[in-house]
Parts: C-alpha cells; sequence; structure tokens
C-alpha cells in the first residue's frame, strides 16, 4: 500500500514538472529579437490630396510611404499634427503603423521643426507580419512649398526564432 502511495506522488511530481516546463519553454518563445533601424525620408505635401503627402524612404525600410493628415490642432506655440502612415518597403512588404502625433514648432513662417514625433509599427506583410516597433523622427515641415523630411530611428522587434 505503501509502495502504491509513493509511485502516485512521483507521478503527480513528475506531471507538476512536465506543465512548469512546458510553461516556461512557451514563456522564453515569445521574447523577442530586436534591431536598430534608421534612414530618411522625404514626401510632398499634396502629391494626392491637400492633406496627404508622398515620397521615398531611404535606410533599413526603404521604399515608399503616404501620410495623411487626419487633423491638426495648434497647443501653445506648437502646431499638432494627427497622423496615418501607409509604407510599402522596397520589397513589397506593406507596413502597418498606428495613428500617430508629430508636434512642431515654427522656426520662420510656414517652417517648422518637428520636437516630438514618436511612431508605433504594429505589424505588416511578409516578413514585417509579426514585427513591431518603435521610431522616433526629426525633421522639418515646410508649409511654404509642402516639402517635409525626416530622419527616422528606432527598433523592429521579432519574435524570436522568426
Amino acid at each position: 500500500m505503501r509502495f502504491t502511495k509513493i509511485n502516485k506522488a512521483i507521478s503527480i511530481l513528475a506531471a507538476i514538472a512536465f506543465l512548469v516546463a512546458g510553461a516556461a519553454a512557451q514563456k522564453n518563445s515569445k521574447r523577442l529579437t530586436c534591431q536598430s533601424v534608421g534612414g530618411m525620408l522625404m514626401t510632398n505635401l499634396g502629391a494626392i490630396d491637400a492633406s496627404t503627402t508622398m515620397g521615398p524612404v531611404t535606410g533599413d525600410l526603404k521604399g515608399s510611404v503616404s501620410s495623411t493628415v487626419v487633423s491638426t490642432e495648434v497647443i501653445g506655440n506648437n502646431l499638432v499634427f494627427h497622423i496615418q502612415h501607409h509604407w510599402v518597403t522596397e520589397s513589397g512588404d506593406t507596413l502597418s503603423f498606428d495613428q500617430a502625433t508629430a508636434t512642431s514648432t515654427a522656426v520662420a513662417p510656414g517652417l517648422y521643426a518637428i520636437i516630438t514625433y514618436p511612431v508605433h509599427l504594429s505589424g505588416g506583410t511578409g516578413k514585417f507580419a509579426q514585427v513591431t516597433g518603435d521610431f522616433t523622427n526629426i525633421g522639418e515641415v515646410d508649409l511654404n512649398t509642402g516639402q517635409i523630411v525626416l530622419r527616422y530611428s528606432g527598433q523592429l522587434c521579432s519574435p524570436k526564432g522568426n
């Protein structure tokens, strides 16, 4: 009788160890591998319509980008742009971004310096299907000519093994 209780206890401990090991393996499989990326983009406001830009992207995410100014607001001395990006890489993958907010300050009539512009990548297609990332941007917006030039830098993260 005692031998049976020991066998049951060992079986239960083995099952618990198996479940804990499985849970630990799942937790480790969700770790991310991240890499730094950066580059430049330049667009022309009004390329598609009065509130939409379009232009080339260089660097790690080279391709083309279009951005729609969803709305603007003035906060103190700053002009704030609420923007939705549409991005296609050179290899044809699409990048999906959350709506972003670019805060700028006037440096001359119609000329604005971007002072904060965080952007969040929430996935995409092809090799970007499970990729997320966060970027910062610096640059200028010239509302007199419709020209915009930005430098982006940040990280792309994907599940380990992808």
